[in-house]
């Protein structure tokens, strides 16, 4: 088992690939190119999975909304990876049953039409039949969906997941292979050659202040919102490959639909799609796709889009949630392709499709995609490092291998989101017994899972536990704020901190929690 030590980045090195960003899509890279026998390096300006990769809808997926759209290449490939991802990381991706809700004969046809496709794409991934339901079929499996007018219901089987728990897991495996990580490490500078080719970078450790220089015969800029910052670095005058899409979820008691099945709502007022997923035994509500001009590591929700969920909620569910039932609200950024005509302010038509450019020579940019096919763009962007930099390495080798944690075992326990490593937790607590008080009364997690975060799964800070690690803070933020001293308290014993630190932490996350506590 790894330790939290084996994340330190030496004051300099040399490296085969050097990849920026420390979501899905680095992550995977990483992952990829080091069980091809680079030698690899991760830097992450913050937490691993901090940004987009740790605030999406929670599914694993091909797209059903895609598939509307005639993308049936991308819909295919992803049905693939969810597949893949099911067999690899089977502690953390699930088979999930959807039912779409309908209220005219119509739309049950095409529902049904258009899902028997979906099916079929998926091939000997498939997840399940889509089939019809009658109103009665309906209501039994969602009690709380809206029953006045409703004629049945169309259920299929897409995936669901913890992102957050899997970028863990993702960097884990990279590690056991041999990949250096290091989250909290931002890059600062480009390092180049007489000949203006990328061949390092100069990073930042943000806890201590020091610097470091690492050299590579290839950088990869998987830095998702955040890629134009790096392209600017290597080139003042590049033009901006991303525009940020903001996605915004809200969290409600699983009480309003008393289901363990999702709802999918096919078309809502603005002609999107919405998903209520029941997540940690909670319910997850959204999501929104509003565009933006800037980018941030912790963007707002805005009232309207707030405001558009719960409307939307409120048209299919029995009970209307109102802003006083929201435990939480999260919001994350698409890094969808810039438009270069038309309506700036749509990203409907902006493809969700991944893009790879080669953006300077030793440079590498990586952008757009989604969490379910995280493994192929990784494929695709390690072939492409390896041609431009004329690597020597082996052929592909994650398709078939197992995410750290993969485990057969099941028992519905709140543990199980360890996998296999479910085993050594528990085998800790009996270690160290004094940790075996629950956080908070309302939740089943102990503080031998805030130990356990510290010494394996590189937590740095109580944001680090209780956003991404036990995922509090985005199931119930009140929640989160009184977990927060307990988590202060294991955090400062563990890595060796003093009071002044542990304090700062305290008034540092609350003031982050505010965020997610909705007022307006």
């Amino acid at each position: 088992m790894k330790t939290a030590h084996d994340y330190i980045l030496p004051a300099s090195s040399e490296w085969d690939i050097i990849i920026i960003g420390g979501g899905a899509t680095g992550l995977g890279t990483a992952l990829d190119a080091v069980t091809r026998g680079l030698k690899t390096l991760l830097v992450e300006q913050s937490d691993f999975a901090k940004g987009t990769s740790s605030r999406s809808t929670k599914l694993v997926h091909g797209g059903v909304r895609y598939l509307a759209q005639g993308d049936i290449g991308l819909v295919r490939r992803a049905l693939k990876e969810r597949g893949l991802l099911q067999l690899n990381a089977n502690h953390l991706v699930n088979k999930e049953a959807f039912i779409i809700p309908c209220y005219d004969w119509f739309s049950i046809i095409k529902y049904l039409t258009g899902l028997t496709l979906y099916d079929w794409l998926a091939g000997k991934f498939s997840f399940g039949k889509s089939k019809f339901l009658s109103k009665k079929e309906t209501l039994i499996l969602m009690p709380g969906i809206k029953s006045k007018g409703l004629k049945g219901g169309v259920i299929y089987y897409d995936g669901k997941f913890d992102d957050a728990r899997l970028a863990i897991n993702i960097a884990q495996t990279a590690v056991e292979q041999g990949a250096k990580l290091c989250n909290y490490t931002k890059v600062i500078g480009l390092i180049k050659n007489n000949s203006d080719e990328v061949t390092g970078v100069k990073i930042l450790d943000t806890l201590s202040g020091k610097i470091a220089e690492a050299r590579g015969k290839v950088i990869i800029n998987a830095t998702g919102v955040f890629v134009d910052d790096i392209l600017q670095m290597n080139n003042p005058l590049s033009k901006k490959i991303v525009r940020p899409s903001q996605g915004v979820h809200i969290v409600i008691d699983q009480a309003f639909l008393n289901t363990n099945a999702a709802l999918m709502i096919p078309k809502t007022s603005d002609g999107r799609v919405l998903f209520a997923v029941p997540w940690h035994n909670h319910l997850l509500v959204g999501t929104t796709d509003t565009p933006l001009d800037a980018h941030d590591l912790e963007p707002r929700a805005l009232k309207e889009e707030v405001d558009f969920i719960l409307n939307t909620a409120s048209t299919y569910f029995e009970r209307a949630p109102l802003k006083k039932d929201i435990l939480s609200v999260f919001s994350g950024l698409r890094p969808l392709a810039a438009p270069t005509n038309g309506d700036k302010n749509s990203t409907k038509e902006i493809s969700r499709d991944h893009k790879l450019i080669v953006s300077a020579k030793g440079l590498i940019t990586i952008t757009g995609g989604k969490w379910t096919t995280y493994r192929n763009m990784a494929e695709e962007t390690v072939d492409l490092a390896i041609s431009h930099a004329q690597l020597k390495a082996e052929k592909c080798k994650t398709q078939n291998l197992k995410i750290h944690g993969c485990s057969a075992f099941k028992a519905d326990h709140y543990l199980d989101i360890y996998g296999s490593d479910r085993k050594e937790i528990e085998k800790l607590a009996i270690e160290l017994p004094e940790y075996n008080r629950k956080l908070h009364p309302a939740f089943p997690d102990t503080e031998i899972q805030v130990v356990w975060a510290a010494r394996y799964e590189m937590a740095k800070t109580v944001e680090d536990v209780l956003s991404r690690r036990l995922r509090i803070l985005f199931i119930d933020a009140k929640a989160a704020k009184l977990m927060a001293p307990i988590v202060a308290t294991i955090l400062a014993s563990e890595l060796n901190k003093d009071e002044t630190w542990e304090h700062e932490q305290i008034i540092d996350f609350n003031q982050l929690a505010d965020g997610y506590i909705y007022t307006s």
